[in-house]
């Protein structure tokens, strides 16, 4: 046989192998979502992690937190303010979107609004031209941030309150100055908070949430029950040990019994997908206060841990002071949680690990469901086990060395659905013959983190779905850290 006939004979075997592969992987359809599943906007807004709030207005000036509505506009004077070094402040700490109290629940406006002279307008502040929404939004923008706006229902000042039709207009009216004005909206926050004796006012959200979406159709809506995105139920920064992202939106009634309870959880079987968002300040008190000082680092790590580690996002207020600027100390402070933050996160101590698993979706490790998968932080790139009747699911991570940790991470493919219902994390040790309990929970969700009291030494560390919704789990990461930063004491928020 010639050369040029061998060679032409592995040519064609080699087509035919890469073909034969190709058509096999084409023959295994993706595993089906299960709903209700994210939007684009959702998602994106689960992968920020962490976004900053900036309570600043009337009441940073009359050291107080809920406002009557009935103070002076003169006393609203911040002389340094410097809406450049709050963006600043947020770009350097790593954060990737800021959200402003336009209007907190006193009525006073950061805004030059036509509807009230409760306002910077009436302010000595920039002699009453000022407008600090709109500089916020021009340094954002400058240094690649996006912008979002809390608009209060609840107002003290405004007359019409308690008028339904009347104060649903003002406060539309409102509303479509802010969205008009100051560019792209990615956040709008309609904060559910108002006093026991309170003036009873019926909102018209329904018609507030359209004109959001009609004028700002990338902007995520946050309020108590959604639609977009849902109050975790306590301003601890706090979601529950489980933590799902669906609930019953459309029959959720603020004010229910347990209402905050259902809220923190979740419902593995609601029909709206409205993920919770954990508010959370970084000193005592949603204002800046002389008196109070930030949280210590181990504390906001704790935080981190509690809401990002349990399938949440993490809404964290920097407020800024009375000379209209982020305090020093609160600068340091975020500061150093980033760094603690890559510190930990980093460094993944399974990333050259060997991965197996109970099974693979096709029944091959190469093709687009392997185990391997694990290893990267795609979230689109998932493993996914060949469906079977009963039994348990589980991907195991094994190293040639010892993998010392305390930090397990572990994600899910949640653009398809949020399917984990029960699972547990074995490490085997050298000193026991078999895998050791290290970690063990109900819900995944786009990123559950496991912090452990000991350091763990183990050659491999298994993952076992003994629970999931849609038959079969999608594990789309799964890693190991090392936390320096955390001692047991420290628990505690």
């Amino acid at each position: 046989m010639s050369i040029r006939r061998i060679a032409c004979l592995v040519i064609l075997v080699f087509f035919n192998v890469t073909l034969g592969t190709m058509a096999s992987s084409q023959a295994v359809p993706p595993p089906l979502p299960v709903l209700p599943i994210p939007n684009a906007r959702q998602l994106k807004w689960q992968q920020r992690e962490m976004t900053m709030f900036f309570h600043f207005g009337m009441n940073t000036f009359t050291d107080r937190e809920w406002g009557d509505g009935q103070e002076d506009p003169q006393l609203f004077d911040p002389k340094a303010l410097n809406a450049t070094q709050w963006a600043a402040v947020a770009k350097e700490a790593g954060f990737s979107l800021v959200i402003l109290t336009a209007k907190h629940h006193d009525g006073f406006c950061l805004w030059q609004t036509a509807y009230t002279n409760h306002s910077v307008r009436d302010s000595p502040w920039e002699d009453g031209k000022g407008d600090i929404v709109k500089d916020l939004a021009k340094a954002a923008q400058a240094v690649g941030l996006d912008f979002g706006v809390y608009l209060s229902p609840w107002d003290r000042h405004e007359p019409t309150y308690g008028l339904e039709l009347q104060y649903n207009e003002f406060y539309l009216g409102q509303l479509q100055e802010l969205l008009t004005k100051y560019g792209q909206i990615s956040e709008v926050w309609f904060d559910g908070a108002k006093g026991k004796n309170a003036t009873k006012m019926n909102y018209m959200f329904t018609t507030w949430f359209e004109m959001v979406h009609e004028l700002q159709i990338s902007a995520n809506i946050f309020s108590d029950a959604g639609p977009d995105v849902r109050w975790v139920g306590d301003e601890a920064g706090a979601a529950g040990l489980t933590s799902w992202s669906t609930i019953n939106g459309s029959a959720l009634k603020i004010g229910d019994a347990d209402i905050e309870g259902y809220l923190n959880t979740g419902d593995p079987y609601g029909t709206d997908w409205i993920p919770a968002e954990c508010d959370v300040s970084i000193r005592a008190g949603w204002f800046w206060h002389k008196s109070k000082k930030p949280r210590p680092l181990s504390k906001l790590l704790n935080i981190y841990y509690h809401s990002v580690g349990r399938n949440c996002l993490l809404l964290l207020n920097v407020p800024p002071n009375t000379s209209g600027l982020i305090s020093a100390e609160d600068a340091t402070r975020l500061l150093q949680l980033k760094k603690a933050i890559k510190t930990i996160f980093s460094k993944d101590l399974a990333a050259f690990a060997t991965v197996t698993a109970s099974s693979v979706r096709g029944g091959y490790n190469s093709g687009p469901f392997a185990p391997v998968n694990v290893l990267n932080d795609d979230v689109w790139s998932y493993w996914a086990p060949a469906e079977q009747n009963g039994g348990a699911y589980w991907v195991e991570l094994m190293a040639k060395e010892t993998m010392e940790f305390n930090v397990v991470r572990i994600q899910e493919a949640i653009g398809l659905g949020q399917r984990v219902m029960k699972y547990s994390v074995f490490a085997r040790m050298a000193e026991f013959e078999t895998g050791v309990l290290v970690a063990h929970g109900s819900t995944i969700g786009y990123k559950r983190l496991h912090r452990l009291d000991a350091h763990v030494k183990a050659t491999s560390v298994r993952l076992l779905v003994e629970e999931c919704r849609g038959g079969i789990p999608l594990i789309s990461s799964f890693g190991l850290h090392l936390d320096p930063f955390y001692h047991p004491k420290n628990r505690s928020l």
